[in-house]
C-alpha cells in the first residue's frame, strides 16, 4: 500500500470524508453551545441591568458614593454585595431546579410576585 493512497472506503465514503463530516458535526455542536451561552448571558445581563436601574440599591449606592467621597471603594463594596446576592440566587435556583418541576417553580415565583404586589398596593392605599 502506498502512503499517498486513499484509505479504505467504508460504505462508499473514504475515512477522510467520514472524519471531515464528524469534525463538521462537532464544530456545529460547539458553535450552537457558544450561541446558547451568549444568549443566556445577554438575556440575563439585560434583564438584571434594566431591573436594577433606578431601584433603591442604586440610589443608596449613589448617596454613599457622594457622602464618602470614595466612589471606587463604594463601587467595590456594592459590586461584591451584588455578586454575593446573585451567587445565592443562582445556588438556590439550581437547588430548586433539581427538586421541583419548572412549572412548580414558575407558579411559585408568580404567586410570590403577586403577593408582593398586593402588599405594595395595600401600603399605598393604607398610607
Amino acid at each position: 500500500m502506498k502512503l499517498d493512497s486513499d484509505p479504505i472506503s467504508i460504505s462508499g465514503t473514504s475515512q477522510i470524508e467520514s472524519q471531515l463530516e464528524l469534525e463538521e458535526i462537532v464544530v456545529q455542536d460547539h458553535s450552537t453551545k457558544e450561541d446558547s451561552i451568549l444568549v443566556v448571558f445577554g438575556t440575563t445581563f439585560l434583564t438584571i441591568f434594566l431591573a436594577e436601574m433606578g431601584d433603591k440599591t442604586q440610589l443608596s449606592t449613589l448617596l454613599m458614593s457622594a457622602e464618602s467621597h470614595t466612589p471606587w471603594v463604594v463601587f467595590m463594596g456594592s459590586g461584591a454585595a451584588l455578586i454575593t446576592t446573585s451567587l445565592l440566587s443562582v445556588l438556590l435556583g439550581g437547588w430548586m431546579a433539581s427538586k421541583f418541576s419548572p412549572k412548580t417553580v414558575e407558579k411559585s415565583a408568580g404567586l410570590m410576585l403577586l403577593l408582593i404586589s398586593v402588599m405594595l398596593v395595600w401600603d399605598v392605599i393604607k398610607g
